[in-house]
């Protein structure tokens, strides 16, 4: 699968928001322009077998991470610590 060139700073951004479980694979795409299954392959090759495994486990059947799945209902999460 192709996946466009892209900087050490934005593949790193790319692998934190993949981690993050309240990050949808459709908010990669709109920043990056890649596709889930682009975003797997760039994990794969950028992480150690067990990270990548365990991510892969992680991120498997999760709501959070399509935005079709999940309910937004009362908006996004904001902690009581953060400032307006």
């Amino acid at each position: 699968m192709k996946i466009p060139d892209l900087d050490n700073h934005n593949i790193d951004r790319i692998i934190e928001m993949a981690w993050e479980d309240r990050t949808p694979f459709e908010a990669i795409k709109a920043q990056f322009g890649l596709q889930e299954k682009q975003v797997i392959v760039l994990m794969r090759r950028s992480l150690s077998i067990s990270s990548f495994n365990m991510w892969r486990k992680r991120v498997t059947g999760r709501k959070t991470k399509h935005t079709q799945r999940r309910a937004f209902d009362l908006g996004r999460f904001k902690s009581k610590n953060q400032k307006n």
